[in-house]
């Protein structure tokens, strides 16, 4: 069987290496273009680029996958089955009725929940106490095609989006193996998603990053879990008159009542903690911009009057 392998994510170069350190026939992967990334804007590889430059495979990074150029060059390739992990791109029908077997997408949630760009984020900004990976049919609808095979994993409450990444990856690997020993057999099971059941996982927006005091301390946990270790959520801190960026990326939430508004630091012991709208944030591990992660009670020994703005 060979296969075509889409996808552009961390999550998805993980995936596509341990198929090929699996045997599994491989014979091209199709990512998305380099992009200029950082403050100097360079040229920088998607992590499945890097891979499958490590794997010595043959690498296409079209600008549109459905492009009428591009669909012909997947045509002459001439694959049984079409992968597609965290690809960056809606695949459109003229690439989905190019393999003779099909195309499945491995898709980081327990579908129909969480259909779209960022799952495991949203999933966790809603405390979900467990998420999982499903492998589907894909149709044109998003993330909406019949399920192959579904598995689950429990979410603890202090778990990162780090963590889960990499405990998702893990199941992820082990499923795609038998799905396609499935497919090498013939035996391929598919089971229509309930779509009443279906919610949406937009992709986090650079707004929702920022956070807001105001809100109780439950909330800016989910939120701080879900976006670390990257992009990481933020506040904005005044420190010797110097507006520093201060990215917090594991902290736990406290019923505790304080006089203090919303946004003033307060000592919880050695630690030190946030006023929210409700209840109190203790910081546990912190990121100053310029700096690199530390503790936080590390992190702000070193600093004079920091105030939150």
């Amino acid at each position: 069987m060979e296969i075509i392998f889409f996808g552009t994510s961390s999550f998805a170069a993980q995936i596509l290496f341990y198929l090929v350190q699996n045997q599994v026939n491989v014979i091209a992967v199709v990512t998305r273009p380099d992009r200029p990334t950082g403050r100097l804007l360079k040229s920088s590889f998607p992590p499945v680029k890097q891979t499958a430059i490590q794997l010595s495979l043959p690498i296409f990074q079209p600008e549109k996958a459905s492009s009428l150029e591009f669909v012909a060059q997947l045509e002459d390739l001439q694959a049984d089955l079409f992968i597609v992990v965290a690809y960056g791109e809606i695949v459109k029908k003229e690439v989905l009725d190019l393999p003779s077997l099909g195309c499945i997408n491995i898709h980081a949630s327990l579908l129909p929940k969480y259909r779209g760009a960022a799952p495991m984020q949203r999933s966790l900004i809603n405390a979900e106490k467990e998420t999982g990976i499903s492998i589907i049919e894909m149709t044109l609808k998003m993330d909406a095609g019949d399920i192959i095979a579904i598995q689950k994993i429990p979410v603890p409450f202090e778990m990162t989006h780090g963590e889960l990444e990499k405990e998702l990856c893990i199941l992820a690997q082990e499923m795609i193996l038998q799905v396609i020993e499935q497919f090498k057999n013939h035996s391929v099971k598919r089971v229509p998603q309930d779509h009443s059941q279906m919610s949406l996982a937009p992709k986090i927006s650079a707004q929702e990053e920022e956070i807001d005091w105001n809100l109780n301390s439950t909330l800016l946990h989910n939120l701080i879990r879900a976006l670390s270790p990257s992009p990481g959520a933020f506040c904005m801190l005044e420190v010797k008159n110097q507006k520093k960026r201060l990215k917090i990326l594991r902290a736990f939430p406290e019923e505790l009542l304080s006089l203090e508004k919303p946004g003033s630091f307060i000592k919880l012991g050695k630690e030190i903690g946030v006023v929210c709208g409700q209840g109190v944030l203790r910081l546990l591990e912190v990121q100053l911009e310029g700096k690199r992660a530390m503790s936080a009670s590390d992190c702000f020994n070193g600093l004079q009057n920091p105030k939150i703005i």
